[in-house]
């Protein structure tokens, strides 16, 4: 976890993308520093201390799924993100608890393979450039012009037109290496569980590749990506990226844990039953998160090092209708706040991949020019604030619902063959909005 951002740094990038929510920001943020602190440790101290993982409560729409989403962004680690509904108790057809490791797992080897082909990435374009040189070459020798310049010469100009992308689009025939199919039967519930025929039969047959090269006419940019591929897995030792993987994930790896209130039986359900498949649920997750050894298709891989976040909204239940030991395995709590009519206004505006942003964006397609006064950004957040307070609260969703309202016309209308400017302001909001909210609010009075 080399050059690993501190908590101010963690936090100000989530400022970026997440309105609000600080103590959620600081939490998260100080576990993942003491992530790389541990990591500075000798060896004997690291091996005694144990992630403390956190478990946010909040209602839908306020930023704890973001916050996770924007986290797999920062931070250089290994991370998963799963929805707790998704597992069933061990006996049930489904998938189990420990196809979460698994995918942490996958995770992690893509990540480093990722860096490492990046590593070698310059060595494997010079070798990719060479080879398609040696394929242009004669094709240039042929065009009118260039009989009095020598190989070299030309060999050059090839490289250089290479360099700058000027052949990308030119078709050339190559033996292309084909990547083979995989034949896979799966065994037990889990995905990941599962046998490549294909290679027990190429193993039996020899050890023969599956996938044969073929003469395929592709064009210049598809021949160098590939030649670049394939030269980039020679250069990089496949054994070396399990274990380096194998090992960030077991010391580095970040599980995000979403809905986990809906594995929490309901204060006062009378649904015993279901209500039992969740607590099994919720036992078969705490090995996982105490500590346990889980065979992967890489090896074992153990648990005791990995942070885990939590998150649910907690409307139906409790955070104290989880099971008493996996309550105590959650140390640090976190509740995320409601929005606020404020932070809808910075949640229009502020975030780099703020709501308006995307909305002129994409009009900005068709050649619409959009634009929105301050009185009606204004507008826009009272209308979504009294929505979430008069109907169902789902947070910074309203906004997405409003806005499709209000400029369902302008969606509607938009074509690429007409420039026009739209400017919306408090009247527009009015005019295309506020006629729709009163009719909904009404509804509510209508027995």
């Amino acid at each position: 976890m080399e050059n690993m951002l501190t908590p101010k740094q963690i936090v100000a990038e989530l400022d970026r993308y997440i309105i609000g929510q600080h103590d959620a920001k600081v939490a998260v943020a100080i576990a993942l520093r003491n992530r790389y602190r541990r990591s500075k440790l000798p060896e004997e101290m690291r091996e005694e201390i144990t992630p403390k993982n956190i478990i946010m409560k909040g209602p839908t729409g306020v930023g704890k799924t973001e916050i996770a989403r924007r986290l797999a962004k920062v931070v250089k680690a290994p991370f998963v993100k799963v929805e707790a509904t998704k597992f069933t108790e061990v006996g049930y057809v489904g998938r189990d608890v420990e196809s979460i490791i698994r995918d942490l797992v996958e995770v992690s080897i893509r990540l480093v393979r990722e860096e490492k082909y990046k590593e070698v990435l310059p060595r494997a374009t010079e070798i990719a450039e060479n080879k398609l040189a040696d394929v242009l070459l004669p094709l240039r020798r042929n065009t009118a012009g260039v009989q009095d310049k020598s190989d070299p010469e030309l060999r050059e100009e090839v490289l250089s037109e290479l360099r700058a992308g000027h052949l990308d689009g030119v078709y050339v025939e190559m033996e292309i290496r084909q990547q083979p199919r995989p034949m896979q039967i799966q065994v037990g519930n889990n995905p990941s569980d599962s046998i490549n025929i294909g290679n027990i039969f190429g193993a039996f047959m020899g050890g023969a590749p599956q996938g044969g090269a073929k003469r395929r006419k592709i064009t210049v940019k598809q021949a160098k990506e590939n030649i670049i591929a394939q030269e980039s897995e020679k250069m990089v030792d496949q054994d070396s990226i399990i274990q380096e993987a194998m090992q960030r994930a077991e010391q580095d790896g970040v599980v995000f844990l979403d809905e986990i209130d809906k594995i929490a039986a309901n204060s006062g359900s009378m649904q015993q039953g279901h209500d039992v498949s969740r607590e099994g649920v919720q036992r078969d997750i705490l090995p996982i998160i105490e500590g346990s050894t889980v065979q992967t298709k890489y090896g074992a891989i153990r648990t005791d090092f990995i942070l885990f976040i939590a998150a649910g909204a907690f409307h139906m239940s409790r955070m104290e209708d989880l099971i008493p030991e996996l309550q105590g395995r959650f140390p640090i709590r976190v509740e995320l706040n409601n929005l606020t009519k404020d932070d809808f206004v910075k949640i229009l505006t502020e975030p780099d991949n703020a709501v308006l942003k995307q909305y002129k964006q994409l009009l900005g397609v068709d050649g619409v020019e959009l634009s929105f006064t301050d009185e009606a950004i204004d507008e826009i957040a009272r209308a979504s604030f009294e929505e979430n307070e008069n109907s169902e609260n789902i947070g910074a969703r309203r906004l997405h619902a409003v806005l499709e309202g209000l400029l369902k016309e302008v969606l509607y209308e938009a074509d690429d063959n007409e420039t026009k400017q739209i400017i919306v302001d408090k009247e527009y909001v009015e005019k295309h909005l506020m006629s729709t909210l009163m009719g909904k609010n009404l509804k509510k009075y209508i027995i």
